[in-house]
């Protein structure tokens, strides 16, 4: 017991002795902060909602403690920034000390201000720190948007229909909807950003009225560049059993879940006619739909993580001049998927229940080609619902066991070759459109009397100006 009290005590004392010896404080005025940046830069932030939080380093270089006598922002309370130091949310920190060789996080955001027009903001400000008599900032950058701000809203049915022009963006923030006997008309040049997890439900009728030049387009509202082609951000557009009238033309729908899910099982069946739209980069699936009519023209459907086109439990669906190309997961680290593009059943499982309804699908002149060896899944044929379907003219990547030698089902058919996608050099989803290269076998192999339904591709070119139309979406142009 002794001997123990013997080394104890000793080292005790030791210990106190040093612990009183606190690091002194460097007071010369050559002692300078360093910083991981010089300035903090936000993309593109809408109004009200508040942006994404930033961070960067405060460092201290020299060999002892330093004292920073003041951190505050240059615009004080009227600044559009916020700042968090250990905690603590201020503009303005007295008397911060950092260790010797150590740092600290300062954590920023941004709140910009609405004005009321469809221009970008530029908010600016710095962060000032004074040290030993030094002065030195850290500059703040961010880009505002004002928006029409939809939150939760509904498009009942006593209101009057609904015009969305491009006056300024819209952020749809925990979804919305059109209700029955509604319409909501979006014009040329429109942008829709979804927060997560938002949806446009629409029970009534949706019409979107974009151009080749001012196409609209739905897309997550986190506009850093991180974010360009990162999918999932958003939900989906539904129309909801009973809704009717549906058009969309000249759209871009991207990065979301599920890009238009048309119809629930076996209730009343929407219909939706989709024309030069782009639907691409879903984490589950392009078109989604169930007992529904859907005629589709001019569309490029692509990169779902699942089903780029799933036809379900019945309906009346015509495809034609449609690129749908499912290279998902193979230009990102997104995990690759095993379901074929394009998927139609006259039946669905969902648990111990089956619902089955008579489907008719046709498919002219359009690809079907992904990154999978089987790129097309039909249904048990054997129900006594009706079960139609037919691809006509048609360039389709299937498995050798696949038969495709039944004509009431297949004519015209190329397999086995790729359709010869030039862009495929990129490793960017978002510049992947699909257009053919000059020695691709879609060129000139359609049917003249489909194209001669659609004259004209998605650029607005003739495919009745050669020896004969190409398929897809896209006329090949020297």
């Amino acid at each position: 017991m002794k001997s123990f009290f013997r080394f104890t005590i000793p080292l005790f004392f030791i210990i106190t002795v040093f612990s009183c010896n606190k690091e002194k404080i460097i007071t010369s005025p050559d002692a300078k902060l360093n910083f991981s940046t010089d300035t903090v830069t936000f993309d593109t932030v809408f109004t009200t909602i508040g942006s994404t939080t930033k961070k960067f380093k405060v460092y201290n270089n020299n060999k002892s403690r330093i004292s920073i006598s003041s951190i505050r922002l240059a615009n004080g309370d009227d600044s559009n920034f916020r700042i968090n130091l250990n905690g603590v949310s201020a503009n303005y920190f007295t008397d911060i000390e950092i260790p010797s060789n150590d740092s600290i996080f300062v954590f920023v955001e941004v709140n910009v201000d609405p004005n009321g027009k469809n221009i970008p903001l530029l908010i600016q400000d710095s962060l000032v720190f004074i040290t030993n008599g030094n002065t030195q900032d850290i500059d703040f950058v961010a880009f505002g948007q004002d928006v029409h701000l939809i939150n939760g809203q509904i498009i009942p049915v006593n209101a009057n229909d609904t015009v969305w022009t491009n006056d300024k963006p819209y952020l749809i923030y925990n979804s919305m909807l059109v209700d029955s006997l509604k319409t909501l008309t979006i014009e040329a040049g429109a942008q829709l950003y979804f927060h997560k997890n938002s949806n446009l439900l629409v029970k009534g009728t949706l019409i979107v009225n974009g151009t080749l030049e001012e196409p609209v387009v739905f897309q997550g509202d986190r506009l850093e560049e991180l974010y360009d082609n990162i999918p999932g951000q958003w939900g989906a557009i539904a129309l909801i059993p009973g809704s009717q009238g549906n058009i969309i033309n000249y759209a871009i729908i991207k990065n979301g879940v599920l890009g238009i899910q048309v119809g629930e099982y076996n209730v009343s069946s929407p219909d939706l006619t989709i024309t030069n739209t782009k639907i691409q980069n879903m984490t589950f699936g392009g078109i989604y739909a169930f007992n529904s009519t859907i005629n589709a023209s001019n569309n490029i459907i692509a990169n779902c993580g699942y089903y780029a086109v799933s036809l379900l439990v019945g309906g009346t669906y015509d495809f034609n001049h449609c690129t749908i190309a499912n290279y998902y997961g193979s230009y990102s680290s997104y995990s690759s998927r095993t379901e074929p593009s394009l998927v139609i059943s006259n039946s669905i499982s969902v648990g111990e229940i089956s619902y089955v309804g008579d489907l008719d699908a046709n498919f002219g002149n359009c690809i079907i080609y992904g990154n999978n060896n089987n790129e097309i899944g039909i249904g048990d044929t054997t129900s006594l619902t009706i079960f139609n379907y037919k691809f006509d003219h048609c360039l389709i990547r299937v498995d050798k066991d696949f038969d495709t030698s039944d004509e009431s089902h297949f004519q015209n058919i190329i397999k086995g070759f790729t359709p010869n996608f030039p862009e495929f050099v990129s490793t960017d989803n978002d510049t992947l459109d699909f257009q053919l290269d000059s020695v691709s076998p879609a060129i000139d192999f359609g049917s003249i009397e489909i194209a001669k339904k659609f004259p004209l591709d998605y650029n607005q070119q003739s495919r009745l100006n050669d020896a004969g139309p190409d398929l897809g979406a896209y006329e090949y142009v020297e």
